[in-house]
């Protein structure tokens, strides 16, 4: 993608409105914690407190609209001190600049280190050195520096018992990311009937098992409908799978065939209901039809073999999900069966999330890692921005290193298109709080409320795009302002100047020192590739020795490669809004190579959709084609990195060995995956092996294809720019 192009996407999605259920009432309790510490710092002390009360509250409250499974005062809690702390120590640092900018650099440092524990605690994280460059202006003591910290830590006590007394859908995320794992396999069962090979996407399922780790005080009160379920989904998934497959399910035509679909119908319809149900907490109606579709006859039954074994495990968990869906209330909701050895996942509370922050951040700190050189532009930017705005002959030149920090992002498409986005949601919002100011007066009550209208806006419209939030938040601070005395024509022209500066200047940080993900692609791969081969492996192992210990291994191994899978994902997915020429695969060979380790996942799953039961009778062939696939995987991982052609010889002579095998006869299922495996892996090697003149030639090919494509959309015929 050429640079001019990739610009464009930026803008586009930049200003992009985003599909997003608003939450009104969340929104409307944020904005009265706010109006709880605005209204009675303005009566009892002064302006300048009051906005430092009003930004604990709003970043305490903004910190509880992200993404998050904790408890969600919790959140609120950490933020108020988070930001109390920032400011009190910027304060103390704040008299020199020999003093300050080295504290700003680490702490800023240290905010960019925290997206190695999740996108939130970075968000949050970068709040607080938006905070310490803010309110090291407001006090003029130590005491006074401790009474402001203090404020800003009461905004964050004030949503968080909100929160506590007004508790709002409670669980409402982890029911949804439950029903969206649900709903995800009612669409996968609508799909096979028209598609039987129709690609699952996981992350619903990842959704669901991140949300099902809970702290101990969530265990102790979490509804029982959040317990089962969840298992349910991730049983069902490969039984729907291997009913529609015709190779190893319903054959491809005929009564058989017909079955089959009535049945992925039926399926659809009841896990629907589930869904709803645990959404909304109320029962589902199915309909007679479908519960009729359920019933198998023994003697008029269609399917046979393994299409048969299939149909009889799915109406069995589908009799499961009939009784959640025909459950009412949550209180009435009775618990679905949970096996006894089943063990909850546990979250560490936030005591113990020390060591294991700790091992995160610790991983992360080398100099190829994506959040490392966020955390090293992050701090740079900050200082460097703070010294640019100390040189400009203007007022709250501290907007050039805030706008830089917020909007700054450890990938290239997200920091352009943020930075596009606060741009014009600051110009936006600048422009209708400054009609509003001029019309009204100085009036710093007036002003308050405004700005607490303004707020809650800004959190409704929290998740429909960045540019729109930012428009209310920029409007909230131009009333804050105004609260505190400070004239229109002295604030809002320069905040516009100063919030394109500190953009620029965030994008420029990319440009210097980027964090591309194109020239990782190769390593991307080949750690799918390996976890996939593992997962294989470990699906036939319970077959060679069908135990609880290798069960345990095959779930391990699963949740293994649906990591890998992501990871490779979102590196794919950032590669392709970069402006890099491809190092080591074109885009088209990792699409290729993607649909083809795809596949190998696919066959996988089809064969543990029938792994016996730990009494049934073991198939020792299975032992010798894993530590083959396990081999031949790990060995092509190293051979994808180093830019060499892979090879499957182990592979092929475990089939062989196993074709010369009578006992091999028992088992149809494995067998026929085994041999999907095997092309899924030759079409890998297709994809990813080539010549040093094919190497060539598919360069200058992809060169010519990104050419074609940048003139096609009329953005010039330039090659695309290397990238650092």
């Amino acid at each position: 993608m050429t640079w001019l192009r990739a610009l464009r996407e930026v803008v586009r999605s930049g200003l992009t409105i985003e599909e997003a259920r608003l939450e009104p009432l969340l929104a409307l309790r944020t904005a009265v914690g706010v109006a709880l510490v605005i209204g009675p710092a303005l009566w009892l002390a002064s302006p300048a407190y009051a906005a430092s009360a009003a930004l604990g509250a709003y970043s305490a409250g903004a910190a509880t609209f992200q993404r998050t499974w904790r408890p969600r005062k919790v959140i609120a809690l950490g933020a108020g001190v988070g930001l109390a702390l920032g400011t009190f120590l910027g304060y103390l640092a704040a008299g020199r600049l020999t003093t300050f900018l080295p504290l700003l650099a680490v702490w800023a440092f240290a905010a960019g280190m925290a997206w190695a524990v999740g996108s939130t605690a970075g968000i949050v994280a970068a709040t607080t050195v938006g905070s310490m460059l803010v309110t090291v202006t407001l006090p003029t003591s130590i005491g006074r520096a401790l009474e402001h910290a203090g404020i800003i830590a009461l905004g964050g006590v004030a949503q968080a018992l909100l929160i506590l007394l007004f508790p709002i859908r409670r669980w409402g995320a982890h029911r949804d990311a439950l029903a969206d794992a649900l709903a995800a396999v009612a669409d996968y069962a609508r799909r096979l009937r028209h598609d039987p090979t129709a690609p699952f996407d996981p992350e619903p399922l990842m959704t669901a098992r991140d949300a099902a780790a809970v702290t101990p005080s969530q265990a102790r009160t979490r509804p029982s409908v959040l317990h089962g379920p969840r298992g349910l989904a991730e049983r069902i998934r490969p039984v729907v799978a291997a009913l529609a497959d015709p190779g190893v399910g319903a054959p491809p035509e005929g009564p058989g065939r017909d079955r089959a679909r009535e049945l992925l119908d039926a399926a659809a319809e009841v896990l629907d209901a589930a869904a709803r149900s645990i959404r909304r907490g109320t029962p589902a109606e199915v309909s007679p039809g479908s519960t009729d579709a359920l019933c198998v006859d023994e003697e008029h039954e269609v399917l046979e073999g393994p299409a048969r074994q299939a149909a009889e495990r799915l109406v069995e968990l589908l009799g499961e999900a009939l009784e959640i869906a025909r459950c009412g209330t949550p209180g009435r909701t009775p618990a679905p069966p949970v096996p006894e050895d089943a063990q909850v996942l546990v979250r560490p509370t936030m005591f113990r999330l020390v060591p294991v922050v700790v091992r995160a951040v610790r991983r992360e700190l080398r100099r190829d890692s994506p959040v490392f050189r966020h955390a090293v532009r992050l701090a740079a930017v900050a200082t460097l921005g703070y010294l640019i705005a100390a040189r400009l002959p203007v007022g709250h030149g501290y907007w050039v290193p805030i706008t830089s920090v917020m909007v700054m992002r450890p990938d290239f498409h997200q920091t352009y298109a943020r930075a596009v986005a606060r741009l014009a949601g600051t110009l936006a919002g600048v422009a209708l709080a400054t009609g509003m100011v001029r019309a009204l007066g100085p009036d710093a009550q007036v002003f308050g409320l405004l700005a607490v209208v303004s707020a809650g806006l800004s959190f409704m419209l929290n998740r429909t795009g960045y540019a729109y939030s930012q428009c209310f938040t920029a409007a909230y601070v131009v009333f804050l302002l105004g609260m505190g005395g400070q004239a229109w024509e002295q604030t809002v022209p320069e905040r516009v100047v100063l919030t394109l500066l500190g953009g620029a200047l965030a994008m420029l940080a990319y440009v210097v020192f980027p964090a591309w993900e194109t020239p990782r692609l190769p390593g991307r791969l080949a750690d799918w590739l390996a976890a996939e081969g593992r997962y294989a492996a470990a699906v036939l192992r319970s077959y060679a020795e069908p135990t609880r210990e290798h069960h345990a291994d095959l779930r391990r191994a699963l949740l293994a490669s649906r990591e890998a899978r992501a990871a490779w994902q979102e590196a794919y997915d950032r590669a392709r809004q970069e402006p890099v020429r491809p190092r080591g695969l074109t885009s088209r060979e990792a699409e290729e190579a993607q649909e083809a380790i795809k596949g190998f996942d696919r066959a996988a799953m089809l064969m543990e959709s029938h792994v016996p039961r730990a009494d049934s009778r073991p198939v020792p062939e299975a032992e010798r084609l894993a530590e083959a696939l396990e081999a031949d995987t790990a060995q092509a991982a190293v051979d994808v990195r180093e830019h060499r052609n892979p090879d499957w010889a182990r592979v092929e002579e475990a089939l062989h060995a196993w074709e010369g095998a009578a006992a091999g006869d028992g088992s149809p299922v494995v067998r026929r995956g085994a041999a999907m495996q095997k092309r899924a892996l030759e079409a890998l090697a297709t994809a990813v092996s080539r010549t040093p003149l094919e190497r060539d030639v598919g360069s200058a090919r992809e060169e010519q294809r990104v050419r074609a494509a940048a003139a096609t959309e009329g953005d010039g015929s330039g090659s695309a720019h290397r990238g650092g």
